[in-house]
């Protein structure tokens, strides 16, 4: 995997490689681990849609039998989980000086047009305006990153948020007319537990597991959206694991009874919004990283609150986040985002640490929006029971591997290694999703035979040949 003494460096290509190679252990076969690779390769540089068959296209295969390609998501023998293993051990070498894990967790759909696919069903769309819901055909996954408060290192470097787990939440099937009554009887009582709730305390103590499998004890701080907010997950006893999630200003809260008292929980209720406008609670600013650049915010802090109908008699901690004043424009009218209240289960951390967790939370949303328009997650035609939930996960792990490889090769900021930038770009602190990509291409087609080691040189895997399939 050297270079000849007259092929430039690939720094970039270099990384991405050997986080490539990690997977090895994650197949039971060396030539599937190949056709991993060569796939791996093929869909972070085919433009356009990412289908399966433009995929083996741009590998120059469409001349050859494509079925192993296609069973290497369908009957191949291999588990989500071990795909993000490469990338859940780099980023904690980025994570070493920090106290605690941040994770950052949250659902993410995909639309799917075809009813015969696996798992499709109707959902709402998150994308629909408040005064009116609208539905869709798609799958749901949920997906959990680890973010990377790369402002730490540099006053202008934004968090990275690097996906280290993504996931099916599997609809419930339906029983047919043909039915028994226990069968119906069955389904009733399913259909009332939340599974996506169910499923995400699951994918947190899975992820506990996998990073005391790979040695570090540090605690785990789980950032979460409001939807999260709710009795399944603050009734849940997650070892080394807390919770911050963002609570409806109408939530019913109270402190506990005075002592003497026989009962537990305190008559006088109070809501986050009565606490926001309570005057005896005093205000405390601090600055934040917050668009990119420190920001500063006021917040307030209430200690040791309790849920009842939530989380029942574990005490809690909330903050509330004072509506965040910003312009439009420089000469602008002064506008206020809405405020923003926090329950948390973490009693010990400061409250500044968890205000600014709680705005790194957004980088996940980044995600999404470039899994989708980057990397076409949803793009594939599988309709297998196993390609479904597969062929998207599969193409999350690359999206990782791309990120930890350019902050690996390049650093934290956006050099002149990268391609020149637009006119209206001018000001990008970091490399954006199509900028690691265009100097991946750009490296690849520089890589000389740094690529016959994984049987990819025979198949002419160039941008040129890359543009010409598409």
């Amino acid at each position: 995997m050297t270079n000849s003494p007259s092929s430039p460096p690939t720094p970039l290509l270099d990384s991405f490689l050997s986080l490539l190679e990690a997977w090895s252990p994650a197949f039971c076969q060396h030539r599937t681990f190949l056709r991993a690779m060569r796939l791996a390769l093929a869909h972070v540089l085919t433009p356009g849609h990412r289908m399966i068959s433009r995929l083996i296209s741009s590998c120059g295969r469409e001349q050859r039998d494509w079925s192993a390609d296609y069973k290497l998501f369908n009957r191949s023998p291999w588990k989500l989980e071990k795909l993000f293993a490469p990338a859940l051990a780099s980023c904690l070498k980025h994570a070493q000086e920090e106290t605690f894990i941040h994770v950052a967790g949250d659902f993410t759909h995909v639309r799917k047009t075809g009813k015969k696919v696996a798992g499709v069903h109707c959902m709402r769309d998150p994308m629909s305006p408040p005064f009116h819901v609208n539905l869709i055909y798609g799958l749901r996954f949920l997906q959990l990153t680890c973010v990377l408060p790369l402002y730490r290192k540099s006053a202008e470097a934004s968090p990275r948020s690097v996906p280290v787990f993504f996931q099916e939440v599997p609809a419930l099937a339906k029983p047919g007319k043909k039915a028994s009554e226990e069968q119906k009887q069955a389904f009733i009582k399913a259909k009332k537990k939340p599974r996506g709730m169910l499923q995400a305390v699951e994918s947190l103590k899975n992820l506990r597991q996998q990073l005391d499998g790979q040695g570090c004890t540090k605690p785990v701080l789980a950032t979460l959206d409001g939807g999260f907010c709710n009795r399944t997950l603050f009734g849940s006893q997650l070892d080394r694991i807390e919770l911050v999630c963002r609570a409806r200003k109408d939530a019913r809260l109270c402190f506990r009874a005075s002592e003497g008292s026989r009962r537990f929980f305190g008559s006088r209720k109070f809501t986050p919004e009565a606490a926001r406008k309570d005057e005896s609670i005093p205000w405390q600013s601090g600055e934040f990283f917050h668009g990119g650049g420190y920001r500063e915010l006021r917040f307030k802090e209430v200690a040791e609150v309790y849920w009842q109908g939530g989380a029942k008699r574990r005490p809690l901690r909330m903050i509330v986040i004072a509506p965040t004043p910003y312009r439009t424009h420089k000469q602008g009218r002064l506008h206020y985002r809405q405020e923003a209240y926090l329950l948390s289960t973490d009693l010990k951390t400061e409250a500044s640490v968890l205000v600014q967790t709680y705005f790194d939370h957004w980088q996940i949303e980044v995600n999404h929006r470039e899994e989708k328009s980057n990397f076409g997650i949803g793009d594939a035609q599988v309709r297998n029971k196993l390609s479904v939930p597969r062929h998207p996960a599969f193409a999350v792990a690359i999206y990782s591997f791309l990120l930890l490889s350019s902050l690996e090769a390049y650093g934290i900021e956006r050099t002149a290694d990268y391609l020149p930038l637009p006119k209206w770009r001018r000001n990008a602190k970091r490399p954006s999703c199509a900028d690691i990509i265009a100097q991946l291409r750009r490296e690849m087609d520089q890589a000389g035979t740094k690529l016959v080691d994984f049987e990819l040189r025979a198949h002419h895997l160039t941008p040129a040949t890359l543009m010409a399939a598409a």
